[in-house]
Parts: C-alpha cells; structure tokens; sequence
C-alpha cells in the first residue's frame, strides 16, 4: 500500500491549531501518520502564509493542504510550494488575485457580521456571548463556551490584505461549503467554489465550524484528496 501523503491543517480567525482536533484522531484512526496543524499569529496574511510554509518546508514528500474559514486565505497565498500535492477548502475563503476576505464578507455580509467586536488594539473579537450562535450553532453549549472563551482573535487589518498568486489556480483543489453558516456567507462559499472549479464539491447542513461539527464527513474530502494525488 502506497504511504500516505502528509496532511497540514490551517486554522483560521478566532480559532487555533486544536481547532482541528476531532479530525487529526479521525484521519489518524484511517492511517495518515503525517499529521500536522499550525499555529499561525493571525498578525497579517503575509505572516501567516510564512509561518505555513516554515512548516511545510520541513515536510519530505506530498503534502494535502487544508484550510478552515481565513485558513483558506492562509493556503491560497503559501499553497505554491512544489511539494502541495492539493487543496481543501472547509468553509473557507478562496480569494483571487487581488482579493481579501474582508472585500468578500462586504459583497454578501454573513448573518453573524455584527457581532465582530474590535478592541482597543486593533483585534477583533467574536462577543463571547453571540460565539455560539454565531461560530458552532450545532455543537453542544459547553463545548462552544470553550471555543468563546479561548478564541485566537485576529488582528483586523488582516482581513484587508489581499491574495497574490492564488494557488487555487494551479493545484487540484477540494471544497466544503456549510449551508448554515453564519460567518461567511455560505453564497459567497459558493461562488468561490465555482470559480476554482473544483475536483469536488461537497454541502453539508451545519455552521462554521463543520470541522468540528461534522468531523467524519470533513475528514472524508481530506482523505478523498489525498487519494487522489497520494
């Protein structure tokens, strides 16, 4: 049996690389032993797109590169690196050129908009008492408390920076869209899916958080990928 390829995990605003947890044990419960997520500072695309390549330069071989919500932005800039063998898209922006997530959010605004609340550093903030309704409406009440209260909050110029050579354009890509999304608008999911013209789309009925949500079905595109191009 062909060894699998790596597989690195791409948290996005408001979250962390434990984000990803539920599906790290089930993509290790199928076999992948390459498993890595960072941890980027959410300080500006340009910095979080180095600190995913330091990572990936330390990985020998094929690499399925995913991305969640901004980590889709993440991986659509630092994507270009030979050895990224795909992309997965999890409910998450896939900008063009010239292009960022917050000018998407602006064209069709997502239902949890107003409850970004920036702070006097220049951070934003999901209010911890709309982060259930706003990021995890289908997990259960304590487990989105802990999300609230440990969330990574960006710094808000970072939705302004824009793409500049979308990988998207150059390497197979896979994408997730979640239809009750209420962070990024889940039409905007859409169209940016369309446009990359995916090997596969899939829906799924949950919120933003589908890869915590809905690990199984998400680590079923990872794995699809990674079949593809392993």
């Amino acid at each position: 049996m062909a060894e699998k390829p790596a597989v690195v995990l791409v948290h996005g605003f408001w979250g962390g690389a434990a984000h990803w947890g539920k599906v790290i044990t089930e993509l290790h419960r199928r076999g992948f032993d390459s498993l890595h997520a960072v941890d980027n500072p959410l300080t500006s695309l340009a910095d979080d797109a180095e600190r995913t390549r330091k990572m990936l330069r330390q990985i020998d071989g094929p690499v399925v590169l995913v991305g969640h919500s901004y980590g889709g932005a993440v991986i659509t800039e630092a994507g270009d690196l030979p050895h990224v063998a795909a992309l997965v898209y999890i409910a998450a922006f896939a900008p063009d050129s010239g292009e960022s997530p917050g000018r998407i959010s602006q064209d069709t605004p997502p239902a949890a908009f107003e409850n970004l609340a920036p702070d006097s550093d220049g951070y934003l903030w999901i209010k911890q008492d709309k982060f259930h309704e706003s990021f995890a409406q289908d997990l259960p009440a304590d487990e989105a408390l802990i999300m609230s209260v440990t969330q990574k909050a960006p710094l808000a110029a970072a939705f302004g920076d824009n793409i500049t050579a979308p990988a998207w354009r150059a390497k197979p890509s896979w994408y997730q869209v979640s239809t009750e999304d209420r962070m990024i608008h889940p039409d905007n999911q859409r169209r940016m899916a369309e446009r990359m013209n995916p090997r596969r789309t899939i829906e799924l009925d949950t919120g933003h958080a589908s890869l915590a949500s809905r690990p199984g079905p998400v680590s079923d595109l990872i794995e699809e990928a990674a079949n593809a191009v392993g």
